[in-house]
């Protein structure tokens, strides 16, 4: 069955979002000028391209293990490398923009949950090879691709955990002195991305960033960035459309905002 609830809620979007002069946050003001709007080149972004294009030149086809909400362009078990690289990777404007709020935060440790071929991670890795990068994947076909891109990039503050978030989430979230910087892109389903965040809100602090991919993919989804929103320890939310993101600031009244990108 066809569905629409990408395409109507980005007409809605675009109609309802503000610009930076909009905005009258000094917080988010700062961080739409200096951090989302930020359009310069960065040496970081040609290198990881490179691997991205390699990608996307891979004929190979590996098996999917699919623990999420599958995809919305192809259920086959087997997939070709260059396929899946099209068409679920983070596209570089977004991938870009995740590399630039994680230097802009500066987190101790980052968690992320769905590495895909690792082009994200990597990104994330690259915003400070001083801290490690934990990412989560549920394919182990995936996890080697991903893996091997790591590998070719010279990464080596990242480890790959392979398994079901369900279960390795409580164990990293267990181990975890507090998590700062939290990026959710996988299993796109309401219950199980309510769960991640309930999860992960057990070691968040007032300067933590969690980022939540494809807030607008479905019913669903977008039902469960409603209830983040309304978290008591939710102070500040930023809608891109395609990622949203959750802060915990003390002291600031509540406020939700949706901003073009």
């Amino acid at each position: 069955m066809f569905n629409s609830t990408p395409y109507t809620s980005y007409i809605k979007h675009l109609f309802t979002a503000n610009t930076l002069h909009g905005t009258h946050s000094p917080f988010v003001y700062d961080l739409i000028d200096n951090v989302i709007y930020d359009k310069s080149p960065k040496d970081v972004y040609t290198e990881i391209e490179k691997q991205r294009k390699n990608l996307l030149d891979d004929e190979r086809i590996i098996t999917i293990t699919d623990l999420g909400a599958g995809s919305h362009y192809n259920n086959n078990k087997q997939k070709k490398v260059k396929v899946i690289a099209d068409k679920a990777l983070k596209a570089p404007k977004w991938a870009q923009l995740i590399y630039r709020l994680a230097t802009w935060r500066q987190p101790k440790q980052i968690l992320e949950l769905g590495t895909c071929f690792g082009i994200t991670t990597s990104y994330l890795a690259k915003s400070n090879e001083n801290i490690q990068v934990i990412s989560v994947e549920g394919c182990p076909q995936t996890a080697a691709v991903a893996n091997q891109s790591l590998s070719s990039l010279q990464i080596k503050n990242v480890n790959v955990e392979i398994g079901n978030f369900d279960d390795l989430l409580p164990q990293l979230v267990e181990k975890a002195d507090q998590l700062d910087f939290v990026y959710v892109d996988g299993n796109h389903r309401k219950e199980a991305t309510l769960n991640y965040f309930h999860s992960c809100l057990e070691k968040a602090n007032e300067n933590s960033l969690f980022i939540f991919d494809d807030i607008h993919w479905s019913k669903g989804m977008e039902e469960a960035w409603e209830e983040i929103k309304k978290h008591p320890t939710v102070t500040l939310t930023i809608d891109l459309y395609t990622i949203g993101l959750v802060f915990f600031r003390k002291g600031q009244v509540k406020e939700h905002f949706k901003i073009k990108y």
